[in-house]
């Protein structure tokens, strides 16, 4: 846990850096956490004999657990106990692709510049969510790689691995990847989903509505060729499978993980504002795993850990592995660690959930509403630390914490106490408004 800056510390340590303080609660401090161990899987019902134990972390001991645990932030702790250490932040609404799924046929209105998050509060609000805990950021979109900062943005996340942060991902379709590839590694890059739904050129620009796959190909590849020097990337690559239309691709890219150490994400069609979907057009996880066994009768399950949303797999033998996102039929709520930051500053606890708070307006309250960059944040930091001198109040302990964050803090954590067991079934889903997908993020 980071320690609890008093207000001296603070002002000396803001001179060389811009995260917020620390600003955990004494209920934190007197509780302990659960540890994150191996999920006990327990599979399916008509999966039962084709659970692998051979592959995976072994369990960790409970009596490790208990030594181990370490308290986490209230205010990242829902009603139901779980804790969110993960956090996906879209940095942009703009996108290269139209993809059926996700980008309406009309496009979508943008939101005016001045409406979106700057880096400077990006930055901000990634330092608070480290310094409570948050060990993973995902940057997504839109299409992240198109944000003309998206380099210098990612490292100075990147510098917060010295306050915690551990893995810095990244969603991308991968059009212009293969460009700022090399730096985004340099910045702190840990692991790459690029979405893919199709390995034929033809049908690529079908299903996008715009050309590109052979510059995606050299992205993957490029990823490829780094990992073989060393550089550790997780690659993922997410197919969302569609009935009738891109179901014929299951198969390929079960064969693309033969030689090619790879996860193929296949991900259940889900509603979202303007991408027309159906129940017809959904292909469950039990019918994709049915194709693949038609082919590869001895793909066996492996071992989730327990936070994980995909359900993995792999053929004997081969290199790499598949997985399935079952959100619509087999919901994985019961261990949900995310938290989605949109791009224009609202705080969503679930996906499929249409309730959104916004943090952006709480940070620019002094500045009436205009866009905070690192100058604002440098003299409203001023007038805070001037007027607590001022005042005369104690330089250490609750009152030490900047009112800001704590403002903060109280809303972030009333939104996650506010978060439901799981979200609604298929039925309800198709009814409930929601943000189309691009304005999200991935």
């Amino acid at each position: 846990m980071a320690s609890n800056f008093g207000l001296r510390a603070l002002a000396k340590a803001t001179k060389k850096s811009k995260w917020p303080v620390s600003a955990r609660s004494a209920q934190t401090r007197r509780s302990l956490a659960t540890a994150a161990t191996t999920e006990q899987y327990e599979p399916e019902p008509y999966l039962q004999d084709a659970v692998s134990t051979q592959h995976g972390p072994t369990p960790v001991p409970p009596q490790r657990t208990i030594r181990d645990a370490k308290p986490f932030s209230d205010f990242l702790t829902d009603a139901h106990h779980r804790q969110h250490d993960y956090l996906r932040i879209s940095v942009t609404e703009r996108c290269n692709l139209r993809c059926l799924y996700c980008m309406p046929e009309e496009g979508i209105q943008l939101s005016p510049n001045k409406e979106l998050l700057t880096t400077a509060e990006i930055y901000y609000l990634s330092a608070l969510f480290v310094n409570q805990g948050v060990n993973k950021i995902r940057l997504t979109g839109g299409e992240p790689t198109v944000r003309k900062d998206i380099v210098p943005l990612m490292q100075r996340i990147g510098d917060l691995r010295r306050n915690g942060l551990k893995e810095l991902a990244l969603t991308t379709n991968g059009i212009s990847l293969h460009r700022k590839l090399d730096q985004m590694v340099e910045a702190g890059l840990t692991g790459v989903n690029i979405s893919l739904d199709t390995l034929d050129p033809f049908q690529f620009q079908l299903l996008t509505r715009r050309r590109g796959f052979d510059t995606v190909v050299k992205s993957i590849d490029r990823i490829q060729e780094m990992n073989k020097l060393g550089a550790g990337i997780k690659l993922k690559i997410n197919c969302v499978v569609m009935r009738r239309l891109n179901d014929h691709q299951i198969l390929p890219f079960v064969e693309k993980t033969r030689d090619e150490d790879v996860e193929v994400r296949f991900i259940e069609y889900m509603p979202f504002g303007g991408n027309k979907w159906s129940q017809n057009k959904m292909l469950p996880y039990s019918e994709m795993l049915d194709i693949i066994r038609q082919k590869y009768p001895t793909v066996e399950r492996m071992r989730d850990a327990r936070n994980d949303t995909s359900k993995t797999w792999q053929v004997p033998g081969f290199r790499g592995r598949v997985g399935f996102i079952t959100s619509m039929t087999h919901n994985f709520c019961g261990t949900c660690n995310r938290l989605r930051i949109t791009s224009d500053g609202n705080l969503k606890v679930c996906l499929h959930g249409n309730t959104e708070v916004s943090l952006r307006d709480l940070l620019r309250t002094e500045r009436n509403g205009e866009p905070m960059d690192e100058q604002a944040f440098d003299a409203i930091r001023q007038l805070e630390l001037d007027r607590r001198k001022q005042d005369g109040l104690r330089f250490d302990g609750e009152e030490g914490w900047m009112s800001k964050e704590r403002q903060l803090l109280d809303v972030i954590g009333a939104a996650v106490k506010r978060k439901k067991a799981k979200h609604a079934g298929i039925g309800e889903l198709e009814k409930m408004k929601n943000r189309p997908m691009i304005l999200i993020g991935g």
